[in-house]
């Protein structure tokens, strides 16, 4: 079984938060972040280059590589809207 078979929407969405919050520049438990908090917002802080940056660290935590087309056409404007991308581009790597 390989790492992506293993992967479930809260390992996805733990591993997604901590990047948000890393790339926010905040020292804040990943719990106390829902699915629903906005990406730009009074929490977080993530621009359109932080964007691109969180998706390598992601991909790089994860161990997976997240096809470009997934992007394409998409708004994300929720921690929630980038776990299901995730987990989309997680699904068609296997």
């Amino acid at each position: 079984m390989t790492a992506v078979e293993q992967f479930d929407r809260v390992a996805v969405a733990d591993a997604v938060k901590r990047v948000v919050i890393a790339e926010s520049r905040l020292s804040v438990d990943p719990a106390t972040i829902t699915e629903t908090e906005p990406l730009v917002g009074e929490l977080l802080r993530v621009n359109s280059l932080g964007f691109v940056g969180m998706l390598v660290q992601i991909e790089d935590v994860l161990d997976i590589t997240l096809p470009d087309d997934l992007f394409v056409g998409r708004t994300f404007k929720v921690v929630g809207d980038l776990v299901d991308v995730v987990l989309q581009g997680a699904e068609a790597s296997r």
